[in-house]
């Protein structure tokens, strides 16, 4: 069976965008994103919100030529690989290949997904990633942790939901970002 894996960059106040929509301060350096390839590679199948799909986009069509770094090469192939599964009730047209649109969140949808599923799956947006959490859906949290406070914004993790977790995995980066890899208790 696949597990579910809830993947983002996140403030060290728990935010993913600063209270303007703005999340450049999470751009990952080249040595988070070699790590970022790495965790992404077996990876067969996104879940995507509709805003976190139309961020993620850009790697359908960026460059994979030589003048890219190559970690960016790397991910865009990588991305590319992978089907995703959109979550919007408003988007009418894709703009990558491997792409559906589901109109609503439905977590036996997801759990079957899991159960026929031959690659891990990603869930990649905080309001989507909120709903598989509080269904008790995700089996693994991969945060990234980055040395800046923004204040408010949008929050990664949901309210009023309490799951137990355990540490796996921590690794510190020279940017001062920390990998954080927690899976559910037993």
């Amino acid at each position: 069976m696949a597990k579910l894996i809830y993947s983002a960059i996140t403030s060290l106040d728990g935010y993913v965008e600063d209270e303007e929509g703005k999340f450049d301060w999470a751009a990952p350096d080249e040595e988070v994103h070699a790590f970022v390839n790495d965790l992404e590679r077996p990876i067969g199948t996104y879940l995507y919100g509709r805003r976190m799909y139309e961020t993620m986009a850009y790697w359908e069509t960026v460059s994979t030529d030589a003048d890219q770094p190559a970690v960016s090469r790397e991910f865009a192939e990588i991305w590319r690989a992978a089907d995703k599964i959109v979550y919007s009730r408003t988007l009418e047209m894709l703009s990558s290949a491997r792409t559906r649109i589901e109109r609503n969140f439905d977590a036996d949808v997801i759990r079957r997904l899991k159960e026929t599923s031959r690659s891990d799956i990603t869930i990649g947006g905080a309001e989507l990633a909120g709903e598989a959490i509080a269904s008790g859906l995700v089996d693994e949290w991969r945060l990234f942790v980055g040395p800046i406070v923004v204040g408010g914004g949008k929050r990664a993790l949901p309210d009023n939901v309490r799951v137990e977790l355990e540490l796996m995995d921590e690794r510190r980066f020279r940017s001062g970002v920390v990998y954080l890899n927690y899976c559910m208790s037993a």
